[in-house]
């Protein structure tokens, strides 16, 4: 008798990510909202009786999308600050606007805005550096995302904590209520090495060691960051964080764009993670991250589209593409960071750096069933003699047909499954009028 499923999808490929495979006319079988096989289609059809059965013939199936560092709600300032370096871009636009604007409700309709954009691209997963985490995981709730909230810590007040010691107990009150939903995890996210105190870190790293929870921080994004660390405290910032004993396997340190070979083998020894944001750092000049040094060395290397302020979108298609182009152009080798190994960055490495490789970033059985369908069919991604090729360099999020998040469909024929509880146009042409009063100040 056919075995009972909830859901078999039958692609043109598959790509596994781990093991290095594309499989052709093969179908995924998913129970309970995890793969429990993937077979020839033919087979598929005689073994399982699917509650639901999906033939997509013109497609890719490829894991979910894991953002690697994002500040999700920041989708609310897309293009408020743009031609700016990145402390002009803080100090000036940003800082201010947070100073007025920041609440929870911001955070929970710009989270919104963010889970539609990355759910529609094919973003599963995303791991935020924001304010008002509950509000953060409300939305992605809502969507039925995955999301690592980041318990994000500053020495300076904001209007949503005054101090490190606030922001802490905080981030860990939510943690504590949000504990037991099985999409919802959290990582410590103190914001970079400028704006977080020695003894603030080494209470982070307290918690990271007690708690088993990531560290998510800025390091080494511009070349003032490193010159004004020297000043202050006599080395570069990461040598400040190795010696405050944060750099290890939990570890993500975001952007990594000035780093030296000594800094590099420095990370690999650690076994600490990277998030590369190609898109930001070009758009803040910021400079070209050493990723294929990084590669090289061993380092694990994530990709993330950094916030929508500094990107402006909020896009891994375009970070694959671009992660993968800067890699050639920087390093003068045309083989430099393949396709396959791009959409491992943006899969199962993002994964691995937030400790969810073994639920997520891959398509094998006994994984959760957070999946992407990517049609290659179109005129525009036709001939297709390589699809992993295709999804890097020919393909866009627009391509994006279908989206599952732990076997639920989240994104059926390119419509969200679900919408948010208030209006989302009107709540986002509410923050651009409220917005737009303070950029003209």
């Amino acid at each position: 008798m056919p075995e009972a499923i909830d859901l078999l999808i039958e692609a043109r490929w598959i790509a596994q990510v781990e093991p290095d495979s594309v499989l052709e006319n093969h179908a995924l079988a998913v129970r309970d909202g995890r793969i429990v096989a993937i077979l020839p289609t033919s087979e598929a059809r005689d073994r399982y009786q699917p509650g639901q059965r999906l033939a997509l013939d013109r497609h890719i199936l490829i894991p979910g999308l894991v953002n690697l560092h994002t500040h999700a709600a920041m989708a609310l300032m897309r293009g408020m600050a743009d031609d700016l370096p990145l402390m002009d871009w803080l100090h000036k636009r940003i800082w201010p606007a947070e100073a007025t604007h920041l609440s929870a409700q911001f955070v929970l309709d710009g989270t919104r805005l963010a889970c539609a954009e990355m759910l529609r691209g094919g973003i599963t997963c995303f791991n935020d550096m924001y304010f008002f985490p509950e509000a953060a995981a409300t939305a992605a709730s809502e969507f039925g995302m995955r999301a690592a909230l980041g318990i994000t810590t500053l020495e300076f007040p904001t209007p949503y904590a005054s101090d490190a010691d606030d922001y802490l107990s905080k981030g860990l009150a939510v943690r504590e209520r949000w504990r037991d939903r099985p999409l919802t995890t959290f990582c410590l996210a103190p914001h970079a090495s400028y704006t977080v105190a020695d003894a603030t870190f080494e209470r982070i790293l307290i918690l990271s060691e007690q708690l088993g929870l990531p560290v998510h921080c800025h390091v080494h994004e511009t070349r003032q960051e490193i010159d004004e660390a020297r000043q202050r405290d006599g080395r570069p910032p990461l040598a400040r964080l190795h010696r405050l004993g944060l750099l290890g396997p939990s570890f993500i340190g975001v952007h990594g764009v000035h780093l030296t070979d000594e800094e590099i083998d420095l990370l690999a020894a650690t076994g600490s993670h990277i998030a590369h944001c190609p898109t930001s750092n070009l758009k803040l000049a910021s400079g070209f991250a050493p990723v294929t040094k990084i590669q090289r060395r061993g380092i694990n290397v994530g990709l993330g589209t950094d916030g929508a302020a500094s990107n402006n979108r909020l896009d891994l298609f375009g970070e694959m593409r671009l992660a993968a182009l800067l890699a050639k152009g920087t390093s003068g080798d045309a083989a430099a960071l393949p396709a396959r190994q791009a959409l491992r960055m943006a899969t199962l490495n993002g994964a691995t750096a937030l400790g969810l490789g073994h639920e997520i970033g891959s398509l094998v059985p006994g994984k959760a069933a957070d999946l992407c369908a990517v049609d290659l069919g179109s005129l525009e991604n036709r001939p297709c003699f390589d699809p992993v090729s295709h999804l890097v360099h020919v393909a866009g999020r627009e391509s994006v047909t279908h989206v599952w998040v732990a076997g639920k469909c989240c994104v059926d024929d390119k419509k969200l499954c679900e919408q948010p509880a208030n209006h989302l146009d009107s709540a986002i042409a509410l923050w651009q009028n409220s917005l737009e009063v303070r950029r003209n100040i």
